[in-house]
């Protein structure tokens, strides 16, 4: 457990050190404030460029924005915000490949899966932290400029998207060991996604898959229920798991 500790600890000050942690905390940050200050913008901005529209013969009503016109802002921006997280952990592993950092570990008697876990752990709490943050802050202005009742469901939809980036992570994670180059990391990270959303278009497995998650959002306006995705989020916590432990069978395997 001291190693585990002293590993997990190691990672954050590494994230200290060069600046990923405070980059990404900003971001955070500045997504939870943009979602309600675009939404609260919109009406500005069209008022603005009605009299270009006008020129081309489009006519602009009067734009009425509320709470849900911030909380769609939010899940549009978060995967923006999640791709900006995957690629700055995309060398979380093969950067120790490359420096040779892990041979130096496991000679002088660290665990192999400690060294595994210490990463899942560092991701997941920084993902955790940042995400809720963000969610917190438009929470919070949308509850200052409107009124967050008009939401037919808030947190569930929220939970889902955080859950796809979880498992996102564990992904990443597994294919760190498995590979040993940044990019072939990124690409299969992104091919693997990709396949899914494909085969997400299929009826008949739809629900089935993680990607379905990312239609959570559709809860807020009512339309759905929420016991649609029991069982995809169950399937994505079993996916999520398995991802962990056969990194940790590759890894304990891999000559590094």
């Amino acid at each position: 457990m001291k190693q585990l500790t002293a590993f997990t600890r190691k990672e954050f000050m590494e994230l200290t050190r060069t600046g990923k942690l405070f980059i990404l905390m900003v971001l955070f940050v500045l997504f939870g404030i943009m979602n309600p200050a675009i939404a609260k913008l919109t009406p500005w901005m069209m008022e603005i460029m009605s009299d270009n529209f006008a020129e081309t013969g489009f006519t602009v009503t009067s734009v009425d924005v509320n709470a849900l016109t911030s909380w769609t802002q939010f899940y549009k921006n978060m995967p923006i915000l999640l791709i900006v997280f995957l690629l700055l952990f995309s060398s979380t592993l093969t950067l120790e490949y490359q420096k040779g950092t892990l041979i130096n570990m496991v000679t002088k008697g660290m665990k192999r899966w400690k060294i595994l876990v210490s990463k899942a752990v560092t991701m997941s709490l920084l993902w955790t932290a940042g995400y809720w943050l963000c969610y917190g802050i438009t929470y919070g202005y949308n509850a200052y400029f409107w009124d967050n009742r008009i939401a037919a469901h808030l947190f569930f939809p929220a939970f889902c998207f955080y859950l796809e980036g979880l498992w996102l992570l564990t992904l990443l994670l597994l294919l760190s060991v498995i590979l040993r180059t940044n990019s072939s990391v990124v690409m299969s990270v992104g091919g693997t996604f990709l396949v899914f959303y494909l085969l997400g278009l299929l009826p008949v497995i739809k629900k089935y898959l993680p990607v379905y998650l990312m239609d959570s959002s559709s809860l807020l306006t009512g339309n759905g229920n929420i016991s649609e995705y029991y069982f995809t989020v169950i399937f994505t916590i079993i996916l999520c798991t398995t991802d962990i432990i056969a990194a940790i069978i590759f890894f304990n395997r891999k000559n590094i």
